[in-house]
């Protein structure tokens, strides 16, 4: 069988080699998308596979970057990880993906994993913890970039949700529908800045309103069982924006077992959307977030940095979309 080479790409794509060259090592952000997208269809129908290891001792590269997340059972980490994959394999590097379960000690210890085996960049959901470690990274111009979230003062590019505009979202769509009673249903928020900046919308458009706060705080692990206690004791608001799909999970146990029915005896408005939400009976409004194109910026920025061996710093925010469905009871006066 004949090696298909880059000269085959180009021919196939009907561009230069060296504009495949540069699509292959990630300098596309000046080139056309119908350039890009030509050669992409072209690499994969001709199943050209570039030989990484020439290019790599040509480089100095390993053709290969690491992903480290908080936690991997997030649906937003599970859509940012293969958003990720898709755009490097698409540009020949390979992704290790590390879970750190939120600990800055699993974060450090992998971060000097990675270091290790050379991997040529970084992309991270960080810890609070580690900001000494990420600032040394930066000042040597080690291509890393955040995602979901950031560290005060490490200069460090971040891509991720405007929070309080998806706070707001909810907030407002349960106002319109003529809710007064809006609770808040959230894990800690302490270390974890999309927490913190969620509950501190909430917070805020509690007072804007002139509504109670009625926040619900507490580890997932004991999630249940509280919020048992609180329906037993007709605590209950009765209507919750609900932190993030864990926490969903969490109250959809509950409300279960307390036979508790969803919209009429407790309305439900959720952050992020879950493959889910809309198959249950009924669907669950959401928030949703665009992950992919959370992840798929973060990747990009990665590549940029890779190739022009200079970090940036800087958020970028993205907003955030309404998913109406089921879960919302409307009040008949409104």
């Amino acid at each position: 069988m004949k090696n298909v080479t880059i000269n085959d790409v180009a021919h196939e794509a009907n561009v230069s080699k060296s504009t495949v060259s540069h699509y292959l090592n990630g300098h596309f952000t000046k080139m056309g998308p119908d350039t890009r997208d030509r050669i992409a269809r072209a690499v994969r129908n001709l199943d050209y596979s570039p030989n990484h290891i020439a290019k790599s001792l040509k480089n100095k590269r390993t053709m290969t970057i690491g992903v480290i997340v908080a936690n991997i059972l997030h649906n937003f980490s599970t859509r940012v990880i293969r958003s990720i994959e898709d755009f490097a394999h698409g540009h020949g590097y390979h992704v290790i993906v590390c879970n750190t379960d939120n600990s800055p000690e699993k974060e450090a210890d992998y971060i000097r994993m990675l270091l290790a085996k050379q991997v040529d960049g970084l992309v991270v959901i960080p810890t609070a913890q580690n900001g000494a470690l990420f600032t040394e990274l930066a000042e040597k111009d080690y291509p890393v970039v955040f995602v979901d979230r950031y560290i005060e003062n490490v200069p460090i590019q971040s891509h991720m949700l405007d929070n309080g505009a998806s706070v707001r979202t909810a907030f407002e769509h349960l106002s319109e529908r003529g809710h007064r009673e809006i609770g808040f249903l959230t894990e800690p928020v302490e270390g974890i800045v999309a927490r913190q900046e969620r509950y501190a919308a909430y917070r805020g458009l509690c007072a804007s309103y002139g509504i109670r706060p009625l926040p619900i705080q507490v580890e997932k692990e004991g999630m249940v069982s509280s919020l048992e206690q609180l329906a037993d004791q007709g605590g209950l608001p009765a209507s919750l924006i609900v932190a993030n799909d864990l926490a969903l999970f969490e109250l959809l146990k509950m409300a279960k077992q307390r036979v508790i029915l969803i919209p009429d005896d407790l309305s439900i408005i959720s952050i992020d959307d879950i493959e889910f939400a809309d198959f249950f009976n009924p669907g669950i409004t959401v928030i949703a977030q665009p992950a992919v194109e959370i992840g798929t910026a973060a990747v990009s920025a990665l590549f940029e940095m890779m190739n022009n061996s200079k970090n940036t710093s800087g958020i970028e925010r993205f907003q955030p979309y309404l998913i109406e469905r089921e879960s919302v009871k409307q009040y008949e006066d409104q």
